[in-house]
């Protein structure tokens, strides 16, 4: 074997998985916000899981992106190992969907598509044009590839030392599947490994019977993808990697025991070489899906076994909906942004209540829930900004990216009513301690404002996280109410400090009071602003 087509392999390999990658991408962006509701509608009937996880691989286009998603959702709790199971089953059978645009023998006409897709990208000022030429410039240069690795491979038929490994492998078939185990697992795709074979299938170079014990152990092979990921995370999500590795063993295991019957069945449903490696891989997974989905309990218990123990309680500073696993599927990853930030909302309104109480009450317990939750407001505004940085370099849709932008603002406009909070408490502190008492009036007034700041803040909260206009509207109606409120307030407060209701000593405390709360009014305003920015 020469340089030369060693250099055009690669170059063709390296072609057909960016092209792989390229539509999955423009697919993903185009599919937006259709991809993130397939996931959230996903429940604990596991034929409907299978069906989200061949979706979702479809659109994708890898079954070991789609499965290193399941394990980031297993690791943050957002999905049991039942759900995981059937996501990963399905995931086996959506990868089909590439070994069968293949066997269509598109290479003649790549070119051309290759022209209509790179015209669609350079010359549309549309975004959701130019996802669409994304698409088709991913499908023509899968297709160059595919056609290089075709040429490149041609004269390997007449190699003596390929000979000679072909017949080992048509006696060993076993051997077959430890070189397509191999091949996957160091290629990181299974679509790339059945890409190889095809191409070696268009020239007659390999049969049926040789290419099949490796596109079984390809199937093994991609497991590693998932294995790899589940290192550092919690105990489910590694049993959910131990679910596809099981998954994937056990039908290699069935379909080779049943090999000769499997070399009869594919012939008869037509086509050249090409198009029978393309059907038995559809045909593998089909099967394997219909035997294993009855014993996903199984799964589940055995998998319990190889990984025994619970994980330890973790802290309070964690991520709950975030996981860097997820960022492979960006659509994904923005419906799980929202709900992190909409977690860090509902806890800056919580300490919100807390410090009023601990103001009004002389709460000291109170006033310390303050300052441990304050720190772990800082950490998500930490991390999740953090995590929004990585998110907006991957491929985005427009809005997708319009939403995380305007994500960065809300989460310090969150972060910001969490420094009120804690101001409030401590002024409950400073009241405390200097023993300041107010007027019934005042302590009335307050209490009211505080209601009426509340309600802005819990209605931006709910506007945010289920994007309803109505909550937003309601958010910046009261929030003009907030404005007058404190002018009034503090006016009368005056008032009553002329007329000596009240002591000096506590008015800086209780104007202050007043100013927080009406800031945090304005920052609801803000996010509210932004949902209806949004839709």
């Amino acid at each position: 074997m020469d340089y030369k087509m060693i250099f055009q392999l690669l170059g063709g390999l390296g072609l057909f998985v960016y092209g792989m990658k390229l539509m999955g991408d423009g697919l993903q962006k185009a599919a937006g916000e259709k991809l993130k509701r397939m996931l959230e509608i996903l429940t604990s009937n596991r034929f409907f899981a299978v069906i989200v996880g061949a979706g979702v691989t479809a659109i994708i286009q890898s079954s070991s992106a789609t499965t290193v998603m399941t394990i980031g959702f297993v690791n943050a709790g957002l999905m049991n190992l039942f759900q995981a199971a059937g996501v990963i089953m399905g995931a086996n059978i959506g990868t089909t969907m590439t070994a069968q645009l293949i066997a269509f023998k598109l290479t003649d006409i790549a070119p051309f598509i290759l022209a209509i897709g790179a015209a669609l990208v350079l010359f549309s000022k549309k975004k959701k044009t130019n996802d669409i030429g994304e698409i088709v410039l991913g499908f023509g240069i899968l297709f160059v590839g595919m056609s290089m690795m075709e040429t490149a491979m041609k004269p390997l038929g007449e190699l003596d030392s390929f000979k000679n490994l072909i017949l080992v492998l048509g006696k060993h078939p076993f051997m077959g599947v430890l070189v397509g185990l191999c091949m996957t697992a160091t290629i990181q795709s299974s679509s790339a490994t059945i890409g190889i074979l095809m191409a070696l299938a268009s020239n007659s170079s390999i049969s049926l019977a040789v290419a099949l014990p490796i596109l079984f152990g390809d199937n093994i092979g991609t497991c590693a993808t998932a294995l790899l990921a589940s290192i550092g995370t919690t105990k489910n999500a590694k049993r959910a990697a131990f679910i596809h590795l099981i998954f994937n063993f056990t039908g290699t295991v069935i379909f080779m025991l049943a090999f000769k019957l499997v070399l009869k069945i594919v012939p008869m449903f037509g086509g050249d070489v090409q198009r029978q490696i393309a059907n038995a891989h559809t045909l593998f997974n089909v099967t394997n899906v219909f035997i294993q989905i009855w014993f996903i309990g199984t799964l589940v218990k055995i998998v319990n076994k190889l990984v025994p123990g619970e994980d330890e309680k973790s802290s309070a500073l964690v991520l709950e909906y975030l996981d860097r696993r997820l960022l492979e599927t960006p659509s994904i990853a923005v419906g799980q942004v929202i709900k992190e930030v909409t977690r860090m909302g509902k806890l800056s309104s919580q300490n919100l209540s807390n410090s009023m109480q601990a103001f009004l009450n002389s709460d000291e317990d109170k006033m310390n829930l303050v300052i441990n939750n304050e720190v772990t407001i800082n950490y998500l505004n930490r991390e999740i900004t953090s995590y929004m940085v990585s998110l907006s370099s991957m491929p985005l849709s427009e809005r997708q990216s319009d939403i995380i932008t305007s994500l960065f603002n809300v989460v310090n406009d969150i972060e910001r009513i969490g420094d009120h909070a804690e101001n409030l408490g401590e002024l409950a502190r400073s009241r405390l301690d200097h023993k300041i008492v107010f007027s019934e009036k005042a302590i009335s007034d307050v209490t009211y404002m505080f209601e009426t700041v509340k309600y802005c803040v819990d209605n931006a909260i709910t506007a945010l996280e289920n994007s309803d206009l109505e909550s937003a509207r309601k958010a910046m109606k009261v929030e003009k109410e907030i404005d007058k409120m404190e002018r009034k307030l503090k006016k009368e407060h005056i008032t009553r400090l002329s007329s000596h209701e009240c002591t000096p000593k506590g008015s800086s405390v209780y104007l202050e009071l007043l100013t927080n709360l009406e800031r945090v009014g304005d920052h609801s305003n803000n996010i509210a602003q932004m949902v209806i920015g949004s839709n």
